[in-house]
């Protein structure tokens, strides 16, 4: 048996750094350009959403400890059929599409700061080539280590707080004045497209099994980790806010972040911290392509995906290689828009029905179902939210999203009813057989 290795301080950087990785530089300009001087507030909503989901996650983790994570949640809460598969495969291309997100990222802070602007054939080239360079990583099986990861986490962090505390003594707090607010849906909408800035702490699930302690270390982990990125994500948006008019955050919206630190670090700031966005995006795509086979493996291995994607962590690569071309479609296919709410989508779904599923297995998992009812229907209110804002002022970016559940729910309805088919012929192959035997 494999010695539990995993303490406080692992899994606290593995929640920290699945969150504070390409998401805050990518759709922070988005959230400014919605909710203007409320950006902060709108990041509050999303965080108190994680944070109530985080509850359900701590229990399910302590009762199904498993490798699988939300894969696992949901096969329990709803069995090993048609809906489970369309629910993990819908959760394994909402991480493609955050490993689209982390490559536009790249695209447009690496453009920004070879050419000072976002040129679009350059933003394209740089997005591309970062995936299939981590894809190549990967497939020669280099990946980080436990201790090279919580460096680059703290890297990240050290570089986002320096940033945070020097830009606030510059802070114009005007911008941020309730006049300056959009208005209430409008700030709302802001906080849900950037959920996704969130996601990342669901990934303490996947070490479960080997936590130390588990009853008082993840509890710990999960609560902390969320509570200390709202934190850190509200003082970043209070920073840029206060620092950048919202013209220039809107011109700038694809590398906000390195604009709003010309002012008080000078264009030395913003080649930091586009330098910084680099690294944390460049991670992110790693450990996204290498979490993402991973989700791929143990979705193959419950009989939802082929065995190709299974192959991953067997004898080949198919299911890497195919997470990283759909990467690269959605990078240079769609805008950061489509993107962020395509992602958001997914991930407030299957949010919602781990919140779901603690609520059902209250009896295994000793949840309270005040608590996870709860956060079930602030994931369901958040995505018709999100939908009904969309459908009224921004109808086009819903297409990727429609494309995505209807391509998703297609493939898990015709990949199941094959394989149910297959099945159903091969026992009745074996009882004809019997029949000539007997």
């Amino acid at each position: 048996m494999s010695q539990k290795k995993i303490g406080f301080i692992e899994a606290f950087s593995i929640g920290v750094g699945g969150m504070v990785g390409g998401g805050i530089f990518a759709v922070l300009g988005l959230t400014i350009d919605l909710a203007k001087g409320a950006a902060p507030i709108a990041f509050l909503v999303a965080g108190f959403i994680a944070l109530v989901t985080a509850y359900s996650y701590v229990k399910l983790s302590l009762r199904y400890p498993s490798e699988g994570g939300s894969i696992e949640f949901i096969v329990q809460a709803f069995g090993n059929g048609l809906f489970s598969s369309i629910i993990n495969n819908l959760l394994l291309i909402s991480y493609v599409i955050m490993l689209a997100l982390y490559a536009y990222a790249f695209g447009s802070y690496g453009s920004a700061l070879i050419l000072g602007t976002d040129v679009e054939w350059l933003h394209k080239t740089l997005a591309v080539g970062v995936i299939l360079v981590f894809m190549f990583i990967n497939l020669l099986g280099a990946f980080l280590t436990g201790r090279a990861e919580d460096l680059m986490v703290f890297a990240k962090l050290a570089i986002l707080a320096v940033f945070a505390a020097v830009g606030t003594a510059s802070i114009n707090m005007a911008h941020m004045a309730p006049q300056e607010w959009m208005p209430l849906p409008s700030v709302v909408t802001g906080g849900l497209i950037i959920f996704l800035a969130y996601e990342g702490f669901e990934l303490i699930a996947n070490t479960a099994r080997d936590i130390k302690d588990p009853e008082k270390t993840l509890p710990r982990a999960y609560y902390s980790a969320v509570i200390f990125v709202i934190i850190l994500y509200v003082w970043i948006a209070m920073v840029t806010v206060g620092n950048l008019s919202f013209e220039a955050a809107k011109n700038a919206q694809d590398y906000v972040l390195a604009e709003a630190a010309e002012p008080f670090f000078g264009k030395t700031g913003f080649i930091i911290i586009g330098i910084a966005a680099l690294l944390s995006t460049a991670s992110a795509i790693n450990a996204t392509l290498y979490g993402g086979g991973r989700t791929s493996y143990l979705i193959a291995r419950y009989g939802e995906l082929p065995g190709r994607f299974e192959n991953k962590f067997k004898n080949g690569y198919e299911g890497m290689i195919i997470i990283a071309l759909l990467g690269v479609i959605f990078a240079t296919s769609f805008n950061l828009d489509n993107i962020s709410v395509a992602g958001s989508l997914g991930f407030l779904i299957v949010f919602s029905l781990v919140n779901y599923a603690n609520f059902k297995l209250y009896k295994e998992t000793g949840g309270n179902r005040l608590i996870s009812g709860g956060g079930t229907l602030l994931g369901l209110t958040a995505t018709g939210v999100l939908i009904g804002h969309n459908l009224i002022h921004s109808p086009k970016s819903l297409i990727t999203s429609g494309i995505v559940i209807l391509a998703v729910s297609v493939f898990s309805f015709t990949y199941y009813h094959l394989k149910e088919k297959r099945l159903s012929l091969y026992m009745d192959k074996d009882l004809e057989k019997d029949e000539l035997h007997n």
